[in-house]
């Protein structure tokens, strides 16, 4: 340890360059801890501050950063070959859904029986839903056949730049023609 640091306060002001003993004895006097900010610096940096107090705001301000954030979930809907419109809209409008909720979703085609023979009708389906949605999806995985079992990945589109783009122009023309 150095014989001499440059303290700062419990308010982060600066105290300036003082020893080693001078430092713990304001340390004491205030009732607080001496914590080592810069130990390479010369000479190193100190301050003074209720450690246990920094450690519990630190400790706050991460589980607050981690409330915010959103967790992604898969969420997985199943179709058949023969899927008649009907439900074709709903499980349309639900994928819809998801994607608007941000989440992942998982499409799988399930063949049963002699409907494997007929990859091509499950192949024109998941076509089909790919049209539907357009350009408010991004298709991570392709479909491929796992079995008895045709599945595609995808994933909420980046609408986000344009939609803010639009969001700007319309105020920037009234601003130009004022």
């Amino acid at each position: 340890m150095a014989p001499e640091v440059r303290l700062s306060g419990p308010n982060n002001e600066p105290l300036g360059v003082v020893s080693l003993q001078e430092a713990l004895r304001q340390a004491g006097e205030l009732d607080v801890d001496l914590v080592e900010i810069a130990a390479t610096a010369n000479p190193p940096v100190c301050r003074l501050m209720d450690y246990g107090k920094f450690k519990y705001q630190e400790q706050k301000k991460a589980a607050e950063a981690k409330s915010k954030q959103k967790v992604i979930e898969v969420k997985e809907i199943k179709f058949r070959p023969g899927t008649d419109d009907g439900d074709y809209n709903i499980k349309l409008r639900n994928i819809r859904r998801f994607l608007e909720e941000g989440d992942k979703c998982k499409i799988t085609l399930r063949f049963r029986g002699r409907e494997i023979t007929h990859q091509e009708i499950g192949m024109a389906l998941l076509q089909r839903l790919r049209d539907d949605l357009g350009d408010t999806i991004v298709v991570e995985q392709f479909p491929k056949l796992e079995g008895r079992q045709m599945i595609m990945m995808i994933a909420p589109g980046k609408r986000k730049p344009s939609a803010a783009k639009a969001a700007t122009e319309p105020a920037a023309s009234p601003a130009t023609t004022a």
